[in-house]
Protein backbone atom coordinates (compact mmCIF):
# COMPACT_ATOMS: atom_id res chain seq x y z
CA UNK A 1 0.00 0.00 0.00
CA UNK A 2 1.09 3.23 -0.72
CA UNK A 3 2.50 5.67 2.17
CA UNK A 4 -0.22 8.51 0.66
CA UNK A 5 -3.24 5.60 0.62
CA UNK A 6 -2.49 4.36 4.58
CA UNK A 7 -4.36 6.81 6.52
CA UNK A 8 -7.28 5.71 4.61
CA UNK A 9 -6.86 2.39 5.20
CA UNK A 10 -8.10 -0.57 2.34
CA UNK A 11 -11.38 1.49 1.59
CA UNK A 12 -14.48 -0.16 0.08
CA UNK A 13 -16.39 2.35 -2.82
CA UNK A 14 -18.36 -0.41 -4.54
CA UNK A 15 -21.60 -0.46 -2.19
CA UNK A 16 -23.09 -3.86 -2.29
CA UNK A 17 -26.26 -4.97 -0.69
CA UNK A 18 -26.93 -7.28 1.50
CA UNK A 19 -28.82 -10.24 -0.33
CA UNK A 20 -31.52 -10.09 2.11
CA UNK A 21 -32.24 -6.52 2.18
CA UNK A 22 -34.87 -5.45 0.48
CA UNK A 23 -35.27 -1.49 -1.33
CA UNK A 24 -37.52 0.56 0.10
CA UNK A 25 -38.26 4.21 0.93
CA UNK A 26 -41.97 3.80 2.21
CA UNK A 27 -40.58 1.32 4.90
CA UNK A 28 -42.37 1.57 8.76
CA UNK A 29 -40.53 -0.07 11.75
CA UNK A 30 -43.25 -0.24 13.44
CA UNK A 31 -44.54 -2.98 11.13
CA UNK A 32 -42.15 -4.24 9.10
CA UNK A 33 -40.25 -6.30 11.88
CA UNK A 34 -43.23 -7.67 13.37
CA UNK A 35 -44.19 -11.79 13.12
CA UNK A 36 -40.55 -12.51 11.55
CA UNK A 37 -38.25 -15.08 12.86
CA UNK A 38 -35.60 -13.20 12.06
CA UNK A 39 -34.92 -9.18 11.38
CA UNK A 40 -35.31 -7.57 7.93
CA UNK A 41 -32.89 -5.62 5.99
CA UNK A 42 -34.12 -2.42 4.23
CA UNK A 43 -31.81 -0.10 1.61
CA UNK A 44 -33.00 2.92 1.57
CA UNK A 45 -31.88 6.90 2.11
CA UNK A 46 -32.62 8.62 5.44
CA UNK A 47 -32.72 12.52 4.16
CA UNK A 48 -30.00 12.27 1.79
CA UNK A 49 -27.78 9.53 3.86
CA UNK A 50 -27.61 5.81 2.30
CA UNK A 51 -28.77 3.61 4.70
CA UNK A 52 -29.08 0.13 5.69
CA UNK A 53 -31.88 -0.41 8.30
CA UNK A 54 -32.31 -3.84 10.18
CA UNK A 55 -35.62 -4.49 12.37
CA UNK A 56 -35.44 -6.88 14.62
CA UNK A 57 -39.43 -8.68 15.03
CA UNK A 58 -39.34 -7.10 18.74
CA UNK A 59 -38.73 -3.60 19.30
CA UNK A 60 -38.36 -2.58 22.76
CA UNK A 61 -35.21 0.56 22.79
CA UNK A 62 -34.29 3.51 20.77
CA UNK A 63 -32.91 3.17 17.68
CA UNK A 64 -28.81 2.54 17.71
CA UNK A 65 -27.45 4.86 15.31
CA UNK A 66 -23.78 3.18 13.52
CA UNK A 67 -21.01 4.86 11.43
CA UNK A 68 -18.19 2.57 9.60
CA UNK A 69 -14.64 4.18 8.90
CA UNK A 70 -12.58 4.30 6.06
CA UNK A 71 -10.70 1.32 6.50
CA UNK A 72 -12.83 -2.13 7.06
CA UNK A 73 -15.09 -1.68 7.46
CA UNK A 74 -15.91 0.62 5.24
CA UNK A 75 -19.58 0.85 4.33
CA UNK A 76 -22.31 0.40 5.54
CA UNK A 77 -22.95 -3.07 4.72
CA UNK A 78 -19.78 -4.22 5.75
CA UNK A 79 -20.65 -2.80 8.84
CA UNK A 80 -23.67 -4.65 9.24
CA UNK A 81 -22.50 -7.82 8.65
CA UNK A 82 -19.50 -7.47 11.33
CA UNK A 83 -21.90 -5.87 13.88
CA UNK A 84 -25.10 -6.78 13.74
CA UNK A 85 -26.46 -6.41 17.24
CA UNK A 86 -29.07 -8.87 16.73
CA UNK A 87 -29.33 -9.44 20.41
CA UNK A 88 -30.25 -5.76 21.45
CA UNK A 89 -34.00 -5.32 20.74
CA UNK A 90 -33.54 -1.67 18.52
CA UNK A 91 -33.77 -0.93 15.38
CA UNK A 92 -30.25 -0.71 13.78
CA UNK A 93 -29.27 1.89 11.53
CA UNK A 94 -26.14 1.88 9.03
CA UNK A 95 -25.40 5.43 7.72
CA UNK A 96 -23.20 5.93 5.27
CA UNK A 97 -20.32 8.57 5.42
CA UNK A 98 -19.98 10.74 2.69
CA UNK A 99 -17.74 10.38 -0.07
CA UNK A 100 -18.24 6.58 0.52
CA UNK A 101 -20.04 3.74 -0.58
CA UNK A 102 -23.01 4.69 -2.63
CA UNK A 103 -21.41 8.75 -2.66
CA UNK A 104 -17.90 7.44 -3.57
CA UNK A 105 -16.18 10.06 -5.25
CA UNK A 106 -15.98 10.11 -9.13
CA UNK A 107 -12.02 8.32 -9.51
CA UNK A 108 -12.81 6.59 -6.28
CA UNK A 109 -9.92 5.86 -3.81
CA UNK A 110 -7.26 8.03 -5.90
CA UNK A 111 -9.27 10.63 -5.64
CA UNK A 112 -9.87 10.81 -2.27
CA UNK A 113 -6.27 10.09 -1.70
CA UNK A 114 -5.55 13.35 -3.92
CA UNK A 115 -7.76 15.09 -1.38
CA UNK A 116 -5.85 13.88 1.23
CA UNK A 117 -2.28 14.91 0.03
CA UNK A 118 -4.26 18.23 -1.22
CA UNK A 119 -5.54 18.96 2.56
CA UNK A 120 -6.61 16.30 4.52
CA UNK A 121 -8.96 18.87 6.85
CA UNK A 122 -10.95 20.78 4.40
CA UNK A 123 -11.13 17.99 1.54
CA UNK A 124 -11.28 14.73 3.85
CA UNK A 125 -12.07 15.19 7.30
CA UNK A 126 -14.51 18.07 7.16
CA UNK A 127 -17.00 16.53 4.55
CA UNK A 128 -16.94 12.97 5.38
CA UNK A 129 -16.27 12.93 9.25
CA UNK A 130 -17.99 16.40 10.58
CA UNK A 131 -20.16 16.01 7.29
CA UNK A 132 -21.69 12.79 8.62
CA UNK A 133 -21.86 14.20 12.22
CA UNK A 134 -24.14 17.35 10.75
CA UNK A 135 -26.64 14.88 8.43
CA UNK A 136 -27.65 13.24 11.84
CA UNK A 137 -30.74 15.99 12.41
CA UNK A 138 -31.72 14.91 8.81
CA UNK A 139 -31.57 11.33 9.56
CA UNK A 140 -33.48 10.99 12.75
CA UNK A 141 -36.62 13.66 11.00
CA UNK A 142 -36.66 10.56 8.68
CA UNK A 143 -36.19 7.75 11.01
CA UNK A 144 -39.34 9.47 12.93
CA UNK A 145 -41.50 9.59 9.36
CA UNK A 146 -40.62 5.93 9.13
CA UNK A 147 -42.48 5.45 12.57
CA UNK A 148 -38.43 4.46 13.67
CA UNK A 149 -38.72 6.81 16.76
CA UNK A 150 -40.93 9.11 18.48
CA UNK A 151 -40.13 12.52 18.13
CA UNK A 152 -37.44 13.92 20.35
CA UNK A 153 -37.09 10.40 21.60
CA UNK A 154 -32.97 9.93 22.36
CA UNK A 155 -31.02 7.40 20.23
CA UNK A 156 -27.78 5.28 20.49
CA UNK A 157 -24.44 5.75 18.15
CA UNK A 158 -21.85 3.61 17.46
CA UNK A 159 -18.69 5.04 15.49
CA UNK A 160 -15.40 3.28 14.15
CA UNK A 161 -12.11 5.17 13.25
CA UNK A 162 -13.72 7.88 11.47
CA UNK A 163 -16.70 7.00 12.22
CA UNK A 164 -16.36 7.39 15.76
CA UNK A 165 -14.70 10.58 15.33
CA UNK A 166 -18.19 11.75 13.94
CA UNK A 167 -20.01 10.18 17.02
CA UNK A 168 -17.50 11.63 19.35
CA UNK A 169 -18.54 15.50 17.23
CA UNK A 170 -22.20 14.41 17.18
CA UNK A 171 -21.86 14.14 21.09
CA UNK A 172 -20.51 17.10 21.29
CA UNK A 173 -22.82 18.99 19.01
CA UNK A 174 -26.22 18.31 20.68
CA UNK A 175 -28.22 18.48 17.95
CA UNK A 176 -30.19 15.34 18.35
CA UNK A 177 -30.36 14.18 22.01
CA UNK A 178 -27.97 10.61 22.56
CA UNK A 179 -27.84 8.64 25.60
CA UNK A 180 -25.69 6.16 25.06
CA UNK A 181 -22.55 5.83 22.44
CA UNK A 182 -19.70 3.48 21.49
CA UNK A 183 -16.55 4.33 19.96
CA UNK A 184 -14.20 2.06 18.38
CA UNK A 185 -10.89 2.54 17.50
CA UNK A 186 -11.66 6.42 17.27
CA UNK A 187 -9.78 9.81 15.82
CA UNK A 188 -11.02 12.22 18.71
CA UNK A 189 -10.66 14.98 15.85
CA UNK A 190 -8.71 16.55 13.15
CA UNK A 191 -5.99 16.51 15.35
CA UNK A 192 -5.86 13.18 16.07
CA UNK A 193 -5.98 12.63 12.21
CA UNK A 194 -3.44 14.34 11.06
CA UNK A 195 -1.12 12.66 13.87
CA UNK A 196 -2.41 9.47 11.91
CA UNK A 197 -1.15 11.22 9.05
CA UNK A 198 1.81 12.21 9.39
CA UNK A 199 2.74 8.66 10.93
CA UNK A 200 1.46 6.44 7.99
CA UNK A 201 2.91 9.24 5.33
CA UNK A 202 6.20 9.94 7.45
CA UNK A 203 5.60 13.44 6.18
CA UNK A 204 4.42 17.17 7.92
CA UNK A 205 1.09 18.33 7.25
CA UNK A 206 0.59 22.13 6.76
CA UNK A 207 -1.45 23.47 8.91
CA UNK A 208 -3.58 26.35 8.14
CA UNK A 209 -5.81 28.78 10.21
CA UNK A 210 -9.21 27.33 8.68
CA UNK A 211 -7.62 23.75 9.75
CA UNK A 212 -6.79 24.95 13.02
CA UNK A 213 -10.49 26.18 13.35
CA UNK A 214 -11.41 22.78 12.39
CA UNK A 215 -9.34 21.28 14.76
CA UNK A 216 -10.67 23.19 17.58
CA UNK A 217 -14.10 22.85 17.02
CA UNK A 218 -13.60 19.10 15.91
CA UNK A 219 -11.71 17.95 19.54
CA UNK A 220 -13.55 15.55 21.72
CA UNK A 221 -11.32 16.57 24.73
CA UNK A 222 -11.51 20.08 23.63
CA UNK A 223 -14.96 19.97 24.00
CA UNK A 224 -15.69 17.49 27.33
CA UNK A 225 -17.70 19.52 28.93
CA UNK A 226 -20.07 19.45 25.92
CA UNK A 227 -20.18 15.78 25.65
CA UNK A 228 -20.95 15.80 29.43
CA UNK A 229 -23.52 17.90 29.50
CA UNK A 230 -26.84 16.65 30.76
CA UNK A 231 -28.56 14.51 33.03
CA UNK A 232 -27.59 12.17 33.34
CA UNK A 233 -24.82 12.55 30.67
CA UNK A 234 -24.26 10.11 27.52
CA UNK A 235 -23.15 6.77 28.80
CA UNK A 236 -20.30 6.67 26.70
CA UNK A 237 -18.28 3.54 26.04
CA UNK A 238 -14.40 3.90 24.70
CA UNK A 239 -13.12 1.12 23.14
CA UNK A 240 -9.35 0.94 21.96
CA UNK A 241 -6.78 -2.02 20.82
CA UNK A 242 -3.92 -1.96 22.24
CA UNK A 243 -2.35 -2.79 18.65
CA UNK A 244 -3.60 0.44 17.32
CA UNK A 245 -0.83 1.55 15.18
CA UNK A 246 -2.96 3.98 12.95
CA UNK A 247 -4.70 5.38 16.01
CA UNK A 248 -2.80 4.83 19.02
CA UNK A 249 -4.09 3.80 22.23
CA UNK A 250 -3.03 6.80 23.94
CA UNK A 251 -5.30 9.15 21.68
CA UNK A 252 -8.46 6.74 23.66
CA UNK A 253 -6.76 7.06 26.88
CA UNK A 254 -5.93 10.94 26.97
CA UNK A 255 -9.90 11.49 26.57
CA UNK A 256 -10.61 9.08 29.20
CA UNK A 257 -8.49 11.11 31.24
CA UNK A 258 -10.29 14.12 30.29
CA UNK A 259 -13.64 13.53 30.57
CA UNK A 260 -13.48 11.46 34.00
CA UNK A 261 -13.35 14.36 36.47
CA UNK A 262 -16.69 15.90 34.38
CA UNK A 263 -18.73 12.47 34.90
CA UNK A 264 -17.46 12.79 38.60
CA UNK A 265 -18.79 15.90 38.90
CA UNK A 266 -21.85 14.50 37.67
CA UNK A 267 -22.11 12.29 40.01
CA UNK A 268 -22.27 9.39 36.79
CA UNK A 269 -18.88 7.78 36.74
CA UNK A 270 -20.38 4.67 35.96
CA UNK A 271 -21.57 6.04 32.67
CA UNK A 272 -17.74 6.59 31.50
CA UNK A 273 -15.94 3.52 30.29
CA UNK A 274 -12.60 3.04 28.53
CA UNK A 275 -11.48 -0.99 27.10
CA UNK A 276 -8.29 -1.46 25.87
CA UNK A 277 -8.57 -4.49 23.97
CA UNK A 278 -4.98 -6.51 23.99
CA UNK A 279 -3.85 -7.52 20.45
CA UNK A 280 -6.22 -5.70 18.62
CA UNK A 281 -4.94 -3.74 15.82
CA UNK A 282 -6.95 -0.77 14.06
CA UNK A 283 -8.44 -3.08 11.37
CA UNK A 284 -10.61 -5.36 14.28
CA UNK A 285 -12.67 -7.56 12.42
CA UNK A 286 -9.26 -9.41 11.16
CA UNK A 287 -8.52 -10.07 14.69
CA UNK A 288 -9.63 -13.33 16.94
CA UNK A 289 -11.38 -10.46 19.43
CA UNK A 290 -14.35 -10.07 16.84
CA UNK A 291 -17.25 -12.42 19.28
CA UNK A 292 -16.02 -10.69 22.50
CA UNK A 293 -16.09 -7.16 21.13
CA UNK A 294 -19.43 -7.64 20.10
CA UNK A 295 -20.92 -9.32 22.78
CA UNK A 296 -19.09 -6.39 25.38
CA UNK A 297 -21.01 -3.61 22.95
CA UNK A 298 -24.17 -5.19 23.01
CA UNK A 299 -23.63 -5.27 26.60
CA UNK A 300 -23.24 -1.62 27.18
CA UNK A 301 -26.30 -0.75 24.84
CA UNK A 302 -28.25 -3.64 27.20
CA UNK A 303 -27.57 -1.65 29.95
CA UNK A 304 -28.05 2.16 28.92
CA UNK A 305 -29.99 2.90 25.57
CA UNK A 306 -33.44 4.20 26.43
CA UNK A 307 -36.75 2.48 25.88
CA UNK A 308 -38.48 3.11 22.84
CA UNK A 309 -39.93 6.22 23.06
CA UNK A 310 -38.11 7.76 25.52
CA UNK A 311 -37.64 11.62 25.68
CA UNK A 312 -33.97 13.19 25.13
Amino acid sequence: MRAGYAVLAIVCFAMARPASAQSDTNFDCASSGAGRASPIVIATTLGETPAIVRIPAKISRSPIVLWHGFGPPANEQALMDALPLDDVPAVKVYLGLPMFGARALPGGMSELAHRQQQDLASLVFEPAVMGAANELSAVVRALEAHGCLKRGESIGLFGFSAGGAAALFALAERAVPINVAVTLNASTGLSASVKAYERATKGSYNWTDTARRLAQRSDAAGRAKDIVTGNPPPALLIVHGNDDAMLTPETANALHRTLLPLYQEANAPQRLQLTVVPAMAHAWTSTGNVEALRSSIAAWFHTYLSAAGTPG
